[in-house]
């Protein structure tokens, strides 16, 4: 007879409002549990408020608390929503992948139905960490080749034309999916979006002021 195995429930929220709520936390334990128990698996629940662009200790100790569990055979699976939920970078996915193949655990992820204790359901992670990475990139691309195309033309580009409406959807978007103004600054300074005035960095507080002014308030 198979021993029972156990499940690792991570739900991750990245802003302090969320978590204090509650809402998106329980909403995916719930879920993520129904999981778990409909295959038979003890559950093991792990709840974080932390920004998806590191995976590091410092930056995500309850994630890394999950991982040292897996590794030392006490936990089986990883269960998380999306694969945003764990990582955002190709990078660290493919790394965290290679890692539990070694270890000889695997994650499930409930929204897109994949299982990585299968080929297809490795095969299908990796392709849509990849995908979610090149559609931010290429914001950025668009945003230089845009900039560039309009200083050859002659136009002044001061703060409201300087700034495309992509970067601001962007911005809108992650806030939305539950991104800090840290998180999105972080994110548009490492893609290379320049600033509306030509910048290389984005800050916080320049994130926060474009998405509550009323310049862009018909942006959605």
């Amino acid at each position: 007879m198979n021993p029972i195995k156990t499940a690792i429930v991570y739900a991750r929220v990245s802003t302090e409002e969320q978590a204090s709520k509650g809402a998106s936390l329980d909403a995916q334990v719930v879920v993520l549990s129904q999981v778990a128990q409909l295959r038979g698996w003890n559950v093991v629940v792990m709840r974080e408020q932390a920004s998806g662009k590191s995976m590091s200790r410092k930056m995500r100790p309850v994630l890394n608390e999950a991982l040292d569990m897996l590794t030392a055979g006490a936990a089986h699976y990883l269960l998380a929503i999306r694969i945003d939920r764990i990582s955002r970078s190709v990078e660290d996915f493919a790394g965290l992948m290679g890692r539990s193949r070694r270890e000889g655990w695997a994650m499930v992820l409930s929204e897109m139905d994949l299982d990585t204790t299968t080929s297809q359901g490795e095969f299908m992670a990796n392709v849509q960490v990849s995908v979610a990475q090149y559609e931010r990139r290429l914001i950025g691309d668009r945003t230089r080749e845009g900039l560039a195309q309009r200083k050859r033309e002659g136009v002044k580009l001061g703060r409201r034309t300087g700034l495309p409406v992509a970067v601001v959807k962007r911005m809108k978007a992650e806030r939305r999916a539950g991104a800090t103004y840290t998180a999105i600054a972080k994110g548009l300074t490492e893609d290379g979006t320049p600033t509306a005035q030509g910048g290389v960095r984005w800050y916080p507080a320049t994130v926060k002021k474009i998405l509550e002014s009323e310049v862009w308030a018909h942006v959605s």
